[in-house]
């Protein structure tokens, strides 16, 4: 049985169906791993609504001064 060293520890990226890629090094052996931690890569739900609020508001901005330049336009038009 191979021994691993804590600083011989990796992070790796897993495919779209979980699969970690260990590497040819590894051919042809048995191979335990424990999984220490996991991150998720898609944001939560509270940074999420965080994200909706702030382009909410940001539109609602954006089509105030839009509001205002388009009236400024179309005043200039009839002049």
């Amino acid at each position: 049985m191979m021994k691993v060293d804590a600083h011989d520890l990796r992070t790796n990226e897993t495919d779209d169906r979980g699969r970690i890629y260990l590497g040819t090094e590894y051919a042809n052996k048995r191979v335990t791993v424990a999984v220490v931690e996991v991150e998720s890569n898609h944001p939560d739900e509270e940074e999420l609504a965080a994200a909706y609020r702030e382009a909410s508001e940001s539109a609602e901005t954006l089509a105030e001064d839009w509001d205002e330049a388009s009236g400024e336009a179309w005043a200039g038009l009839d002049e």
